[in-house]
């Protein structure tokens, strides 16, 4: 069992760090990781991605701290529901992974919980340096998205050695983001624990398991709603799993030359890459005995998968002709109906690009109206 406790404060992206990702990216053949990337969905592939649900899970509040060890048999975890098994990133169209991952979230007073299972027949990792770039490693990756806006979220990335690599990003690397290595997450717990051996090539192993403690006063950081949340309350939280073909040479594990990367997600996106939070998985917080709390469906949601079909539709008619659509119109896009919108949708031009908003209304949602910018941000005004 490998366990850390981290109680620094904010710190700079570390020289060694810096370096070592240079090298990296400016050398290694390998495949594209889902984590950065730049890259926005064309329209068309919005298509796919708009019609996979995001998952939903009630995580349950725990009556005593949990014990940060990366043993998973402790009490505290062994009401609680795990998440559905990880699938491939782009979806059911794509085969079912041959290696097992499931989470698990909890949380109380002070911290947001989360635990990994992860089956793996062999076990290793090389990164030892705190924020190197994690998902060089097969890995595991925690998304945070406190107010469901799309912008100011968290990310944790944890390797078998119990590395980690703690980031946030203000924007979507697909809107001009850039990642904030530099913040970091005082009072962070995480631990490890090996089913069978590390960076032995000998043996056949059963996996890995992974514990988290995140102490609410830093996700309150940037979390426009309450934190910690209130019984009931939904944020918008992901993982994923990176996983790396691998060869045996002189008895240690290596990358092939091309080597392809494995992405294993909780709540798919329907294309690569992880940093589309509106398709990132619901998780309601619940104070009721685990087990029976019924999740509640995001009242919003169908007004803001269409107000995502209008900033795709933007983004290729931005690059045809170099200037945001004034109309729906004259975007070409068929609006339909949809469940609590009331009304058409409009655009208005702004000097940055332009605002997209609809109307909410249900007997469950009071009046609202739901815009988003040029760069995915959503915003909420009830009237």
């Amino acid at each position: 069992m490998m366990k850390r406790i981290d109680s620094f404060s904010r710190m700079p992206f570390s020289r060694l760090a810096a370096l070592t990702a240079v090298v990296i990216l400016s050398i290694m053949p390998y495949t594209s990781h889902a984590q950065y990337t730049n890259w926005t969905p064309f329209y068309d592939e919005w298509q796919n991605m708009k019609g996979i649900e995001p998952r939903q899970y009630i995580s349950y509040k725990v009556s005593e701290p949990i014990v940060i060890d990366g043993d998973l048999e402790e009490a505290a975890w062994h009401y609680l529901p795990w998440t559905e098994f990880f699938i491939d990133i782009e979806g059911s169209v794509k085969p079912r992974p041959y290696y097992r991952t499931q989470a698990k979230i909890a949380w109380d007073d002070s911290f947001l919980y989360f635990a990994g299972d992860i089956e793996d027949y062999h076990v290793w990792g090389t990164l030892t340096e705190h924020d190197a770039i994690m998902y060089f490693d097969n890995n595991f990756e925690i998304f945070i998205e406190p107010d469901n806006d799309s912008h100011h979220y968290y990310e944790l990335e944890i390797n078998a050695l119990n590395s980690v690599w703690d980031l946030m990003l203000h924007t979507p690397y697909r809107d001009g983001g850039e990642r904030d290595s530099a913040w970091s997450i005082p009072g962070l717990e995480t631990a490890i624990k090996v089913h069978g051996t590390l960076n032995d090539p000998s043996d056949r192993d059963s996996g890995w398991s992974v514990e988290v403690a995140i102490p609410w006063t830093v996700l309150a950081e940037y979390a426009d709603t309450p934190s910690p949340p209130r019984d009931g309350d939904s944020w918008r939280i992901n993982f994923s799993r990176a996983e790396w073909e691998h060869e045996i040479v002189e008895e240690t594990y290596a990358k092939p030359r091309g080597g392809r990367c494995e992405n294993w997600v909780w709540s798919p996106p329907g294309v690569i890459n992880m940093h589309c939070p509106e398709k990132w998985g619901y998780v309601q917080f619940s104070t009721a005995k685990p087990g029976t709390a019924q999740f509640t469906p995001e009242p919003t949601e169908p007004a803001r998968m269409l107000l995502h079909d209008i900033y795709y539709a933007q983004r290729d008619f931005y690059r045809r002709n170099d200037r945001y659509a004034a109309s729906i119109g004259e975007l070409g896009l068929a609006v339909g109906t949809h469940e609590n919108v009331s009304g058409s949708p409009s655009i208005q031009l702004t000097a940055e690009g332009y605002l997209a908003s609809v109307t909410v209304e249900s007997e469950e949602v009071a009046r609202q109206v739901i815009s988003i910018r040029q760069d995915s941000k959503i915003s909420v005004a009830r009237e």
